[in-house]
């Protein structure tokens, strides 16, 4: 069985030393969960320029989230690494504010059949776990894959994954980074798909992020078949029913989280039309909300 202790010291350090998966003594669910939001909520204004890093960084503090994941493509010259002065400048007004840095995360493929091709997904991997720990934050999200290459069969591509991972995820324990592996419904589609890649992993620094919205046939099972492995989260206003999109019952997602005393960051992540300021508003309150009713 694979060992999640390093897992533990980086969450347990990353929210005062309150270990992730244990008992902390503490019966009440929001004293265990940090309400986060993910940065592609804004996707629209922050690639048009009408929201920067700095204006969602205030949104953030003043509706009460306690951390961001602020994925790479939102800093200028992606997939290059910002500078240590832009990086200190954002640390800096984000301490100021009150808003901690959960994670960042990149867009890699570790599916890729070209080996040259696959150094390079690697080497971005590795760039940003730089920058992550540079940042302050807990986790670098990735990804497993866009899917299965021409020729080869899932469990050859997953054996390629998994040792891609883990080469990341011994890179990343020197920065004390944990990896978190998002199911994006492309090469990881189903909680079986995670848990058989997961069973390939031999590193420890590694995780998973939980996309609700990416379980397309039974959602509430699959999170809590593969909640053992969670470091993080992609919490989304819907998720599928048997392909049928379906509005969220967040409370049975944070009676999911209490009933397995998960500890950490709980990401929102809000898509769709209108006003994102307004949107991403509702859904913490229905987070908030639910938490609090979650005793």
């Amino acid at each position: 069985m694979r060992s999640f202790g390093f897992n533990v010291l980086v969450l347990g350090l990353a929210l005062g030393n309150m270990a992730f998966g244990q008992s902390s003594g503490v019966s009440d669910i929001r004293d265990r969960i940090k309400i986060t939001l993910n940065l592609y909520s804004f996707n629209t204004p922050l690639n048009k320029g009408e929201e920067t890093l700095e204006s969602v960084i205030d949104y953030c503090s003043e509706i009460g989230f306690a951390a961001i994941d602020a994925t790479g493509y939102y800093f200028k010259g992606y997939p290059a690494t910002p500078s240590d002065e832009y990086i200190n400048r954002l640390k800096y007004r984000a301490f100021r504010k009150g808003v901690q840095f959960a994670g960042t995360g990149v867009r890699n493929d570790f599916t890729l059949s070209d080996a040259d091709s696959l150094a390079k997904e690697k080497q971005l991997v590795k760039d940003w776990v730089v920058v992550a720990a540079k940042l302050g934050a807990s986790t670098l999200r990735i990804f497993s894959g866009n899917g299965v290459p021409e020729g080869r069969t899932w469990s050859q591509t997953a054996q390629q994954v998994a040792l891609a991972i883990d080469e990341c995820g011994e890179f990343a324990k020197k920065y004390g980074i944990t990896l978190a592996v998002q199911n994006h419904n492309d090469f990881l589609r189903t909680a079986a798909d995670v848990e058989n890649l997961f069973a390939l992993i031999k590193t420890d620094a590694v995780g998973l992020m939980i996309d609700i919205g990416s379980y397309r046939t039974d959602p509430y099972r699959e999170i809590e078949q593969t909640i053992r492995y969670a470091v993080s989260w992609q919490i989304k206003e819907n998720l599928y029913i048997n392909g049928v999109e379906t509005k969220t019952d967040v409370k049975r997602v944070i009676d999911i989280l209490r009933r397995h005393n998960y500890h950490g960051y709980v990401p929102i992540e809000t898509l769709g039309s209108g006003n994102e300021r307004e949107r991403i508003g509702k859904m913490f309150e229905y987070i908030r909300d639910a938490a609090a009713a979650s005793e």
